[in-house]
């Protein structure tokens, strides 16, 4: 088992030091108070030198430039005057009380165990097994070096308080050999939570990656269905007119004509994704009258007669699922109104047993999915949202017959056949 550094600290330990610390202040000040309230000739126990020596060692724990300047030392050397103390000041009592004619039982020495018991388990549930011998050994020896002097001036027998060190120092050796086990336990969870942190803030710190890059790929999207399509349309008509302006000036008139109407369309397609981007229509309407304001007004922009199904309310949903939901039929309403040339536009979102399927149809002039180009982005987008939620995405098109995308989701969690 590793030793763990002074200067890391188990948490809660200099607090609960101190604390033991201030308990002690307050029972040797109640005994000096209750000595001086009997009107004892002599203080037994010495406790005005326990109540110095905790006050000492209450004033050394609380001084946090002491603990930056001996590191490491700072904790062994407490826990050295909170051990070695009760037991000097323990052998100095029974001297004193030997010395005055007083009877003194081996059972006496009892006396020290809470007191020697709190630095133990301070001990153990900072440091390594090992540390916890060299305590139980250090207390033993130096409890049994004073008692060959105090049986000398008539004390309890050597071999008798040898049966009840050891008997002590037996039992502070389980107890350290437990509280070190659970603590080895603890630290081993501790870190193992600290790498599981460690990897969910890894896996944050992707997910925002992706975020990001997926929301880059939005706006390359966006750009791409509305200024790139309309500058590539002004540049073509102002090739013409640049052409025409001198041969034809009544045709470049005309060229200049739609060219203003369309940079005019742009524009307004330009204000519209900005404002997309900026809106929140799922936080303030919801997925059914978000969707329904899309459909109006893809209708409109385009001149289209619109055929909307869909609820006021969709329950059950998480917001990950509903955006993706929102998003696909945004980008299938845009290509309706800039590719498809239609006259009719159909939108529904319906749950059937445990399926949520958003549809999205025309009557326009339709293409050939085969045909594709790889680089579009508008149909990339939508395979890249319903792969992220596990939805399916479906599109039927043929040329003259319209075009057709749907999205099922499975196990939405609610089993209702009707929204």
């Amino acid at each position: 088992m590793e030793v763990n550094s002074a200067s890391a600290l188990e948490p809660g330990l200099l607090r609960t030091f101190r604390l033991f610390v201030v308990v002690r202040l307050v029972l040797h000040g109640l005994a000096l108070l209750g000595q001086f309230s009997q009107h004892q000739p002599r203080l037994q126990r010495y406790p005005l030198l326990a109540l110095l020596e905790a006050g000492l060692l209450l004033l050394y724990l609380s001084w946090p430039w002491l603990r930056r300047r001996l590191g490491e030392a700072f904790l062994p050397l407490a826990l050295l005057v909170a051990s070695a103390g009760p037991i000097l000041e323990h052998a100095l009592s029974v001297a004193r009380r030997l010395r005055a004619g007083e009877a003194v039982v081996a059972g006496d020495a009892w006396q020290l165990f809470p007191l020697l018991f709190v630095p133990l388990i301070l001990l153990s549930w900072q440091y390594s097994f090992r540390w916890v011998l060299v305590f139980c050994g250090g207390t033993a020896l130096l409890d049994l070096g004073l008692a060959i002097p105090l049986a000398l001036l008539g004390g309890p027998r050597w071999a008798t308080m040898f049966a009840l060190v050891f008997v002590r120092t037996l039992l502070f050796a389980l107890v350290g050999y437990v509280i070190v086990r659970l603590m080895a336990a603890q630290r081993a969870q501790r870190r193992e939570l600290t790498e599981a942190n460690a990897r969910l803030l890894h896996y944050a710190r992707t997910l925002e990656e992706l975020a990001v890059s997926r929301e880059r790929n939005r706006l390359a999207r966006e750009l791409h269905d509305t200024l790139a399509h309309s500058l590539s349309a002004l540049a073509v008509q102002l090739e013409a007119i640049h052409t025409l302006w001198q041969d034809d000036p009544r045709r470049a008139h005309e060229l200049l004509e739609q060219s203003l109407g369309l940079t005019r369309e742009g524009l307004r397609e330009a204000r519209r994704a900005i404002q997309s981007l900026r809106a929140s229509p799922l936080e303030d309407l919801g997925l059914g009258l978000a969707l329904q304001d899309l459909a109006r007004s893809a209708a409109a922009r385009a001149g289209l007669q619109l055929e909307l199904q869909a609820p006021d309310q969709v329950d059950g949903l998480g917001p990950d699922l509903e955006q993706a939901i929102y998003q696909v039929a945004r980008e299938a309403l845009a290509n309706v109104v800039q590719h498809a040339q239609a006259g009719h536009l159909r939108l529904c979102l319906e749950r059937v047993g445990g399926r949520l399927i958003l549809t999205v149809a025309d009557d326009g002039r339709g293409f050939d999915p085969e045909g594709v180009p790889e680089g579009h982005y508008g149909l990339r987008g939508m395979q890249e949202r319903a792969a992220l939620v596990g939805a399916r995405l479906s599109l039927q098109s043929r040329p003259g017959q319209g075009t057709t995308v749907r999205l099922v989701v499975e196990d939405t969690g609610d089993p209702r056949t009707d929204l």
